[in-house]
């Protein structure tokens, strides 16, 4: 039991150490691939993210940078997309998908099979069919907004989730801003798909903690 609880307090200094290193890396190695084994590592911690209705609400595409030409590069450039994009050798672009709750009821039946969403609180297949699903997931869906905002928080806890892993592997990332009907075209994604960042993955040609953490706001401003 005292071994259990060392492992357990180990793992999660870990993770704190993890997150208090995390940085935006803008200086990659750019002749050093990163290996198939840590891009899974990195997939796999996103496909564990907490997710609403247990429902897909992002899709990520994962492109090597010399799978795109310097011309189709270029003109994924912004104002503050520039030398890094030529350094990353991993590119990870990520979609949301706001139709993701109409799986709501097949993805929440799942969960009410393996026992995660309990008799005892009322869930059951029906219950998923007669009331969730007419009254909450139909709803959500007929607002446009609301279901796009949605996707995108959860595509977020997936891509925290992602970043942290690839720290975790010695990797670096950077999340970006690119021209987004450029990729679309490149990738000829389904229209009901949005793009929302690319995530540069590298080894870091830069110390990633230099400078010491980032500028934050004091807790008091922003937590109340």
């Amino acid at each position: 039991m005292v071994l259990l609880i060392e492992n357990q307090w180990r793992s999660l200094m870990e993770l704190k150490e993890v997150i208090g290193n995390r940085r935006s890396i803008r200086y990659f190695q750019p002749w050093r691939p990163v290996e198939k084994e840590k891009i899974h590592v990195m997939l796999e911690a996103a496909r564990r993210a907490s997710r609403a209705v247990n429902a897909p609400f992002y899709r990520i595409v994962v492109m090597e940078r010399d799978e795109l030409t310097p011309e189709q590069r270029e003109g994924l450039r912004t104002p503050t997309t520039t030398t890094d994009l030529e350094l990353a050798p991993l590119f990870m672009f990520w979609f949301i998908d706001p139709t993701a709750p109409n799986r709501g009821p097949k993805t929440l039946k799942q969960l009410v099979d393996v026992g995660a969403l309990n008799a005892s609180h009322g869930w059951s297949h029906a219950y998923v069919d007669e009331t969730v699903f007419p009254l909450v997931l139909q709803p959500l869906m007929k607002n446009e907004l609301v279901a796009a905002t949605l996707a995108a928080c959860e595509a977020g806890f997936a891509m925290t989730q992602a970043m942290l892993a690839a720290v975790d592997e010695g990797l670096g990332v950077c999340l970006h801003a690119f021209q987004f009907e450029a990729i679309k075209d490149v990738m000829k994604a389904p229209e009901h798909l949005i793009p929302i960042w690319v995530l540069e993955v590298g080894y870091p040609a830069e110390d990633p903690l230099t400078g010491g953490q980032r500028p934050r706001e004091p807790l008091a401003e922003t937590c109340f």
